[in-house]
């Protein structure tokens, strides 16, 4: 062991669009937003993660709250940067005479661009790291996942994050074919604020949206135990006074339904450009899903209903893709790549 390998870190990032894991130790030592509220006048940090979440909608024209990344890729390169930087200072690395060389593994949606998976390891490196790997989400919610990505034999992962669903059919460590749509959970977001104007005309925040998707959220209009009515809190569009309305699992449904459709059109697509033998095993293995996404209720019997296939919910779909970052970290070479 070098002097050099003593003073590096190892750890995997996880950077979502609605929420960033990093994985040190083997263990999750930060889980939070992917949000920051930043001070206009000075251009300061003020809050990340759950602090600037809690901010977020709620600010005066001094604060913004900014989401670095917007369909799973950064939208804003400074803000990112921030927020890489002060979630790794979270970890409560202890700092000796010399800072740590930061080793880092990331994992990116697989339909992005060259441009934009430099602009990660950019925004890293700025970050203090001195390697940077990446690797696609569909592999590391795979290896995540348990599924032993090496054997000859074809796996098909659906990870629904908050920017893009990835569909990837998985073979011998590598993905055979590709599908990343720009539909998620903020999509979801999105419908449900729309709906609520034009069906009750109320005005919704993003953040009561995303309640409404957890606490009634559904693919199907018909579940076998479905969730108790839930109360919405906004802004009536007609009079300006704020009200509360009910909302049922049902309607929701019905307003999701355009975006899962997209949703189910990308994974027949995909199945559609397997190779056959991959399509013989995916038969006898199913679709594995991953992700916050995979959480919404019905999901998985409305694919079922659509593919005839059997479906996997992972069993914590929300940090399957995080727990497959950690395990390509300590794989440095296998499952990994780097950018020039």
């Amino acid at each position: 062991m070098s002097l050099f390998s003593f003073f590096t870190k190892e750890i995997a990032i996880d950077l979502g669009t609605a929420n960033t894991i990093i994985i040190y130790n083997d263990k999750v030592v930060v889980d939070e937003p992917s949000i920051v509220a930043i001070d206009r006048n000075s251009g300061k940090i003020i809050a990340v993660g759950k602090r600037a979440q809690m901010m977020h909608g709620k600010t005066h024209e001094n604060i913004k709250t900014i989401r670095p990344l917007r369909d799973g890729v950064i939208a804003d390169f400074q803000a990112a940067e921030y927020m890489i930087r002060e979630m790794i200072k979270m970890i409560g690395i202890r700092q000796s005479l010399f800072p740590p060389a930061l080793k880092m593994v990331i994992c990116i949606p697989s339909g992005i661009t060259e441009v934009e998976e430099r602009a990660v390891k950019d925004s890293a490196e700025q970050a203090g790291a001195r390697e940077v790997r990446l690797i696609h989400e569909p592999m590391a919610a795979a290896i995540g996942i348990g599924i032993d990505v090496l054997e000859p034999t074809g796996n098909m992962i659906i990870d629904i994050g908050g920017g893009t669903s990835e569909i990837a059919v998985i073979a011998l460590g590598g993905i055979v074919n590709n599908k990343s749509i720009r539909i998620a959970g903020d999509d979801f977001n999105d419908d449900i604020e729309e709906y609520m104007r034009k069906q009750h005309n109320i005005n919704i925040g993003e953040r009561t949206a995303e309640r409404i998707k957890i606490e009634v959220g559904s693919a199907l209009p018909e579940l076998d135990n479905p969730p108790d009515d839930y109360a919405v809190h906004g802004r009536d569009m007609l009079t300006g006074i704020p009200k509360e309305i009910t909302v049922n699992y049902s309607e929701i449904a019905h307003c999701l339904d355009k975006s899962i459709s997209k949703i189910e059109t990308a994974v027949l697509q995909a199945l559609e450009m397997t190779p056959p033998e991959l399509s013989a095993d995916i038969f006898r293995t199913g679709i594995y899903l991953a992700g916050g996404g995979s959480m919404l209720r019905g999901l998985d019997k409305r694919l079922h209903l659509k593919t005839k296939l059997p479906i996997h919910v992972a069993e914590d779909p929300l940090r399957a893709v995080a727990r497959g970052t950690g395990i390509a970290l300590k794989n440095f070479d296998k499952f990994t790549f780097l950018i020039k």
